[in-house]
């Protein structure tokens, strides 16, 4: 008997295989299975399902957050641009926010909150600081002075008369910070502390365009008017305003 089989006997056993209903695969299609093996993957990474003990704890915590105790407050007494003010703050609540909030003197502007661009400047017993960085309760019977208290419309402080001659502003809001800056850098000078660009430190700090744009170097004008900036500190400094309050004095 001849066993050989042609090659179109063997196609069409092939087919018939293929075609078997008793075969596991015989309805899947290349595609079938790999959509079948996508669907197993992303079932793979699903989070586990949460128990009934887990679900019962969180909706415990969410009830537990709702109640939380009402924020810790205390009693601060400042003295802001020459007045004094009691004030009842929550211990969180930063100096910058005192001011802008609670005295509603919104002069000193909120820029980055970090401490960066040198909006929030205010001088503090004869000091600026970045009053976004600092608490309320950290300055318990300190003197603030922002720009509000610098001068007023009818009478202006120097550093501010001398802002508007030399055009040292454009959008104006970093514009109190740089004032307030301006006046303290003033005074560090003539106290005789030095800076980074002081090129001895056995000598008392001399003004110069150096020494001013390193003190500066924190209050940032995203229009760019430094140059009217230092033209404007230079001016006071030359004692070319009024002399109301001095050079470098609030």
């Amino acid at each position: 008997m001849n066993t050989t089989l042609t090659e179109e006997q063997r196609q069409q056993k092939s087919c018939a295989c293929a075609s078997s209903p008793g075969t596991p695969d015989a309805d899947l299609s290349r595609r079938g299975f790999l959509a079948l093996g996508s669907s197993a993957v992303a079932a793979s990474m699903l989070p586990p399902p949460a128990s009934a003990a887990q679900a019962a704890a969180t909706k415990t915590n969410a009830a537990a957050g709702a109640a939380a105790a009402p924020p810790t407050l205390a009693k601060v007494s400042l003295k802001v641009n020459g007045k004094a003010c009691d004030l009842e703050l929550d211990t969180r609540t930063t100096l910058l926010d005192a001011l802008r909030e609670h005295l509603h003197l919104t002069g000193s502007k909120k820029g980055c909150d970090q401490g960066q661009c040198g909006a929030c400047t205010v001088i503090a017993n004869g000091r600026r600081i970045n009053s976004c960085l600092t608490l309320a309760v950290m300055h318990q019977g300190s003197e603030i002075t922002t720009i509000e208290g610098l001068g007023t419309p009818e009478d202006l402080h120097p550093m501010q008369e001398a802002f508007v001659k030399c055009d040292g502003y454009q959008c104006g809001y970093c514009t109190s910070g740089q004032i307030c800056s301006a006046v303290a850098v003033l005074g560090e000078i003539k106290a005789g502390i030095p800076s980074h660009a002081t090129p001895d430190l056995m000598d008392a700090p001399k003004f110069s365009s150096e020494e001013v744009r390193e003190r500066m170097s924190g209050n940032l004008c995203r229009c760019g008017a430094y140059s009217n900036i230092f033209e404007a500190i230079t001016m006071v400094h030359e004692g070319k305003t009024r002399a109301r309050g001095g050079v470098g004095t609030v």
